[in-house]
């Protein structure tokens, strides 16, 4: 069984996505490619953005903007400790500090009730805060209504990290779409994914627009060979744009299908394990089917118990940022973020994707409820 099958998918897409590989063979243009200026004009109609940039990596997707807005030095940023470590890890790649905001309970996604209190923490270290990084963490966009209100009351200028969340909604508006710059990733893993590594950025803001696309080759003014600031080579190139723009084809109806096999599990496993909940007026990518142990020791029984019957999970994220040895030199000790520790405890992630078959689905849950 497989935790993501991307062969089914594949096969699906295979017949165009060749002919499109072919025409970029032929053409030679293998970098930014009218694939490219395509995939930007299609990726921002879906999302409703009024500008996207497309990059060669999530983690560049959320670190362009940073430099993009003078992030520095002095500087702190709010995230919080339960994410991948790219989130974290953009922000002190720009220069500035990461002050890190527990989750919540329900929702995995950071807590709009904490934020004044990184602000204050960061003030308290000498630090200004500038920016505020939500996660859409497993697909579902955080409470952004609540997070707008905050980060506009401390003066904080948002940057959605979609990386998870490229797909999912909240009261209609598509994730990329909040806060002053969204960004996404398209690792292959992702509801959308490459052949490779690639991202994208999404801004309504005209002036960041342009600056984007000057960070993402190497700083260029009129061209590349003017330099205006310090950029990074980020540029996404044609091979994957083919991929997206023929995954993106199929997205909506793949989407569909991941929430019909997340209906499933809830429905089977309610009751043995916490599922996830999606609050009213939301609607999930599923990037992840996350569910909590009741515990630690359980959860290990319950992934070795799958695990014998060829059955994959995974852990996201079993040690929380703060405790990370990268990020020692903050000096966060264990209890500062209570429920992120918590979640990191008990967490684990069952298969999912849209090919993922009933009968497939049923033997998981068979095996839990054991």
């Amino acid at each position: 069984m497989q935790f993501i099958d991307l062969l089914s998918q594949k096969d699906r897409i295979r017949t165009p996505l060749l002919q499109r590989l072919e025409r970029i063979v032929d053409s030679c243009q293998f970098i930014m490619g009218p694939e490219v200026t395509e995939l930007e004009s299609r990726l921002a109609a879906y999302v409703c953005s009024r500008h996207c940039v497309s990059c060669s990596s999530g983690t560049d997707a959320l670190l362009m903007p940073l430099l993009a807005k003078g992030i520095g030095p002095g500087d702190a940023v709010l995230t919080t400790p339960f994410t991948f470590f790219a989130t974290a890890e953009v922000i002190s790649l720009a220069g500035a500090t990461p002050v890190f905001v527990d989750v919540c309970p329900e929702t995995f996604n950071i807590n709009p009730e904490l934020v004044g209190r990184g602000v204050e923490e960061a003030l308290a270290k000498g630090l200004k805060p500038k920016a505020l990084i939500p996660i859409d963490l497993f697909g579902l966009p955080a409470d952004y209504e609540r997070i707008e209100a905050v980060a506009a009351s401390f003066n904080l200028w948002i940057l959605e990290d979609a990386a998870q969340g490229f797909g999912g909604s909240f009261r209609g508006r598509k994730a990329g779409s909040f806060g002053l710059v969204g960004a996404t990733s398209f690792f292959p893993a992702k509801p959308l994914g490459c052949y490779g590594d690639g991202g994208a950025i999404f801004t309504d803001d005209d002036e960041l627009d342009r600056l984007l696309r000057s960070v993402r080759i190497h700083g260029s003014g009129v061209d590349k060979y003017n330099n205006e600031r310090i950029g990074i080579n980020g540029r996404l190139d044609s091979f994957q744009a083919a991929v997206l723009l023929e995954k993106l084809a199929i997205f909506d109806d793949e989407l569909d299908a991941r929430q019909r096999v997340a209906d499933s599990y809830s429905r089977r496993l309610e009751g043995k394990v916490t599922v996830p909940r999606i609050p009213e007026g939301y609607r999930s990518a599923w990037a992840q089917y996350s569910v909590l142990a009741a515990s630690s020791s359980e959860r290990d029984q319950l992934m070795q118990a799958l695990q014998k019957e060829g059955i994959p999970t995974m852990i996201y994220y079993k040690i929380p940022l703060h405790l990370q040895k990268a990020y020692a030199s903050l000096n966060y000790k264990e209890g500062d973020f209570p429920v992120s520790e918590d979640m990191s405890s008990r967490v684990f992630s069952l298969p999912m994707h849209p090919y993922l078959k009933d009968e497939e689905v049923e033997r998981i849950c068979e095996v839990l409820l054991a």
